[in-house]
């Protein structure tokens, strides 16, 4: 079995929405986020999936996240823009876009030791 991973960032602001503590305050962070494709099939010139491509699809589903007020997306207008419901997110928007390769999770570090990690 291989894993491929791949890595971006993207900086927003949130605020969650009754926190009893400081993250109830408009604040931001510049998120990272790791995700990890399976697989045990390499193609013909012996590659699980592309970086480049994986790369590419990465960016198109952080980008709309980056330099916004993540309260204010429609993805999040129901729901507090947690560590934990932003991971879900780009989980379910990036996972249709890969197919037929398997996302195995998303990772996303709000700071550099706490993250979370979604997958289904």
């Amino acid at each position: 079995m291989f894993e491929v991973t791949v890595r971006d960032q993207f900086a927003s602001a949130h605020q969650l929405h009754g926190y009893d503590g400081p993250c109830r305050y408009m604040h931001g962070h510049t998120w990272k986020v790791e995700i990890v494709i399976t697989g045990q099939d390499l193609d013909r010139i012996g590659l699980l999936a592309d970086f480049r491509g994986l790369k590419t699809k990465l960016k198109e589903v952080l980008q709309p996240l980056d330099h916004v007020v993540l309260n204010e997306l429609p993805a999040f207008k129901d729901i507090n823009p947690s560590t934990e419901n932003i991971a879900r997110h780009i989980y379910r928007t990036l996972k249709e876009s890969l197919r037929p390769l398997n996302l195995k999770h998303v990772q996303v570090w709000e700071s550099d030791i706490t993250s979370v990690i979604y997958y289904e």
